[in-house]
């Protein structure tokens, strides 16, 4: 009790440091850092203009952060642009809290058909994410399932689900998975709430932030069947291919690939993680832009289909040296 103690102060302490202390990134040793990928995806940024320092209000200025793992070699080849560079992720941040709550049914705390009552404040949707998705919305006093609190939390982008997923897992369980993969500086530290409603010791807590290489490195996890364990990873990829929102970066991509991803989108936000996957071109792409959807997602759509064209090539320069 004294060790659980010492941890949860230990973590408010850590997600209430100065940004700048609390988010050195370091790139995993089990990736190549590839600069002509790179050189490759910042043309493709500049091309579609989300290469600018952004005005996001109150919260001062912003950039992209852009990763891409290609998964088509020996070894895993990371390239992007500003990719440690941390921003708001909006509803990204549900896979972090999935990932949990997976992680504790895995250990046996509780299954996915353990019913949970919806409680106020957390039921605060008034309107769907995702307007054709037919399942209701969550209302205070509903009985469901976890499971189907995480499929609406993942597929849906339901922030009620979200806020009961957040309190079934808890946040210091949330944020010790995420330590535990090295992904200092992304704590999951909101509720997808008002701030009065917070519970004591988050009201004044800084917002939740993430960057891409830490969020394609959680894509990345999902695809080796190494996050957490591999019963976690498969149950989350199956989420993942659930997705209802398709206006991003899957809108650029061929009819004939499985895309795997959680997408999120808030004022200046607009943001879409996931493995791509056809059978043999295989990649993850992480990118979150400080712009607003409807002026993002256009931009996406063409920024997806041109990284797919130049994994296409990267795909078949791999093949030649294999003959």
């Amino acid at each position: 009790m004294f060790m659980k103690y010492c941890y949860i102060l230990f973590l408010l302490v850590l997600i209430n440091v100065k940004p700048a202390i609390a988010q050195k990134v370091t790139v995993p040793t089990y990736y190549n850092v590839d600069p002509t990928l790179s050189d490759s995806l910042l043309k493709i940024v500049k091309s579609v203009k989300l290469d600018s320092i952004y005005n996001v209000g109150a919260d001062g200025t912003e950039q992209i952060s852009f990763a891409v793992i290609d998964l088509m070699g020996k070894k895993p080849q990371l390239g992007g642009v500003h990719y440690d560079n941390f921003i708001y992720p909006a509803s990204v941040y549900k896979m972090y809290v999935g990932a949990e709550v997976l992680h504790q049914i895995s250990e046996g705390k509780y299954s996915l058909t353990t019913s949970y009552v919806v409680r106020f404040p957390n039921a605060v949707d008034s309107v769907k994410e995702i307007r054709t998705d037919p399942r209701p919305l969550l209302q205070d006093g509903d009985t469901v399932t976890v499971n189907y609190l995480l499929d609406l939390m993942l597929t849906r982008s339901d922030n009620s689900a979200a806020n009961c997923m957040i309190d079934l897992a808890g946040r210091p369980n949330i944020n010790k998975l995420i330590h535990d993969n090295g992904w200092y500086g992304s704590e999951v530290t909101r509720k997808f709430l008002s701030r009065k409603y917070e519970d004591p010791g988050y009201k004044k807590i800084r917002g939740t932030v993430t960057c891409a290489l830490h969020a394609a490195d959680f894509m990345y996890k999902v695809y080796e069947n190494k996050l957490v364990n591999p019963w976690v990873s498969m149950q989350m990829k199956t989420f993942l291919g659930r997705q209802r929102d398709t206006t991003k970066l899957a809108a650029g991509l061929p009819k004939n690939v499985m895309f795997y991803h959680k997408t999120g989108w808030w004022r200046y936000w607009t943001n879409d993680v996931g493995i791509v996957d056809n059978g043999r071109i295989r990649y993850v792409i992480a990118c979150f832009t400080p712009i607003a959807e409807e002026e993002a997602d256009p931009r996406l759509k063409i920024l997806s289909r041109k990284v797919y064209q130049l994994m296409q090539r990267r795909a078949n320069r791999e093949l030649i040296k294999s003959l």
